[in-house]
């Protein structure tokens, strides 16, 4: 795929994934006091799930014989649109940069809080997590991506009374068992490669918060009511001292985010099991709906005549001119509501392979006038020929290209 197809990849997904986002944080802001913050934290598996089934690959999908014949493609002079070329690579700069520059700042923050190693600790930590002391932070803290430290203020002894730590040191205790740090790299990445859409920033932002809600709860099963006031008092006081903008590494959050925590606490155990069902029957009912979603065109539309507006003829392979080889691809594809290709995949190739790659860069550059709905399931023959020997398909629009 190359840097253009997945801009537009990228570009057609954000409807899509802008009512996901929305649906997840409308969710983590209303629902945790009915469904739960770690129902709600599980919850967000189903965004790259959509996604996924969103776009299965044609190549998967049963041929629908009805629609050979509806949407015929005729040959047009090719001419060259370079205006898109240009926003893909202004993308791929931006992200690079945004890339480098979280890579930048998380370095830079580690070597700015010159960690000592705690050789003599009190307390027992249930992970093999190595505890650091630093004069740089006002709470305790866990950092690095793949290696996980603990890391505690240098008065951390008269900055807590033992059970208080002790509760403090459980929670970091579940971020490290669950490595939240790769998670977030991990959640981080893609929230940059969506950097143009704020809803996916805004979703992040929910995602850390439940993160640490469901750390709360986990610190909290089977826990007193003396226990709980202490650990509430606990985060309290670390909310007021933590730092800001460390993007991959948990933290105790700002006063609002320590004001949902506490209601959280408050209201721990009481999710709705009937809810929950809910919840996913419906999530169930929108992942099938867009598995079946890409049905052919209706009836009336079945003598539409759709033609590209710009068409790029494939480049003859190099190797298969030299010797002479001929041969055709049977393309299947959907045409988006802006007019552009997607979805391309090769249904048929004679001889196999030789073509394929040239006839799908080629078609991934056509674009078609824009319509309301797009249309799916389009099929084209490239008959790549060096001579006059080409089979002949007469269900599907074939287009001669000469070397």
């Amino acid at each position: 795929m190359d840097i253009q197809t997945g801009f537009n990849w990228l570009i057609e997904q954000q409807l899509l994934l802008s009512i996901l986002f929305c649906g997840f944080i409308l969710l983590e802001r209303f629902g945790l006091k009915t469904l739960g913050a770690r129902f709600v934290y599980k919850l967000a598996w189903l965004m790259p799930a959509a996604l996924v089934i969103a776009n299965l690959p044609n190549a998967i999908k049963p041929l629908q014989n009805s629609n050979i014949s509806h949407y015929l493609i005729t040959p047009n002079q090719p001419f060259i649109h370079e205006m898109g070329i240009s926003w893909a690579l202004m993308y791929v700069l931006i992200t690079a940069g945004l890339l480098i520059a979280s890579s930048i700042t998380h370095t830079r923050f580690v070597k700015s809080l010159q960690l000592t190693e705690l050789t003599h600790f009190n307390h027992t930590l249930t992970t093999s997590a190595k505890t650091y002391i630093s004069q740089h932070v006002a709470t305790p803290m866990v950092v690095g991506i793949f290696q996980s430290k603990l890391v505690l203020p240098s008065d951390y002894n008269t900055q807590f009374d033992k059970a208080t730590l002790a509760l403090i040191l459980e929670h970091e205790n579940v971020h490290i068992k669950r490595k939240d740090n790769l998670t977030n790299a991990f959640m981080l990445l893609p929230t940059i490669l969506l950097w143009f859409n704020p809803l996916a920033w805004f979703c992040y932002a929910s995602m850390r918060r439940l993160q640490e809600l469901t750390c709360d709860e986990r610190v909290l099963a089977n826990k007193t009511t003396h226990q709980h006031i202490l650990y509430s008092k606990a985060l309290v006081n670390c909310a007021a001292a933590t730092p800001a903008g460390l993007m991959a590494y948990s933290h105790y959050g700002d006063k609002k985010t320590m004001l949902q925590r506490l209601t959280n606490i408050k209201h721990s155990g009481s999710s709705s099991r009937l809810a929950k069902g809910g919840l996913l029957l419906v999530a169930a009912s929108m992942l099938s709906t867009l598995a079946i979603a890409e049905q052919p065109q209706a009836e009336g539309a079945k003598e539409e005549h759709i033609s590209p507006i710009i068409r790029i003829e494939p480049r003859y392979p190099a190797q298969a001119a030299k010797k002479g080889i001929s041969g055709s691809v049977v393309l299947k594809y959907d045409i988006a509501a802006n007019g552009r290709t997607k979805n391309i995949s090769v249904i048929q190739s004679k001889p196999s392979g030789i073509f394929d790659k040239s006839a799908k860069e080629a078609l991934a550059q056509w674009e078609y006038k824009t319509s309301k709905t797009g249309f799916n399931d389009v099929l084209v023959q490239l008959d790549f020929a060096i001579n006059s020997e080409v089979a002949h398909t007469d269900l599907i629009e074939r287009i001669k290209v000469s070397h």
